[in-house]
């Protein structure tokens, strides 16, 4: 059998790092993750909220360097799990356990607005100081031409 979900989107809240009672390492976030299409009229894109959990070194990792607006990349297997409320009822949840959570943008574009926006500028180019200038030659070639 497989399960296997890969979701990226951004985080609600900054991660929730606990531990358990023998010290295990363990990470709760939400991520918001806008579907692919619009509405039914042709209007906005929902979003959905996806609870996700991760244990150990990768619960350290997230809670570490993810905060509240980081774009990330979770991987994992979904998992149902069932709980009783205060009242007693039987509810069941669907949470995603985290196995690998990658950054889904450039510190610097994530430090480029409130939002952390996919902005990216790359930085100007200037030859080190301490390298003569002989060592540097101008290029004529047209980027253009560029097999990329």
């Amino acid at each position: 059998m497989l399960n296997h979900i890969t979701i990226m989107g951004r985080l609600t809240r900054d991660p929730e790092l606990r531990r358990t009672g023998s010290g295990i390492a363990v990470a709760s976030f939400t991520v918001a993750v806008d579907r692919d299409f619009g509405g039914r009229d042709g209007g906005e894109r929902e979003t959905d909220f996806i609870d996700c959990v991760a244990w150990r070194n990768t619960g350290e990792f997230v809670s570490k360097y993810f905060t509240k607006g980081s774009m990330a990349v979770v991987s994992g297997r979904l998992q149902i799990r069932s709980w009783t409320d205060k009242d007693g009822n039987k509810r069941r949840t669907a949470e995603v356990v985290a196995d690998n959570v990658y950054f889904g943008e450039s510190k610097r574009a994530s430090e480029g607005n409130a939002y952390g926006g996919n902005s990216y500028s790359a930085p100007a180019y200037s030859a080190p100081a301490s390298a003569p200038a002989s060592d540097f030659a101008m290029l004529d070639d047209d980027d253009a031409q560029l097999p990329f």
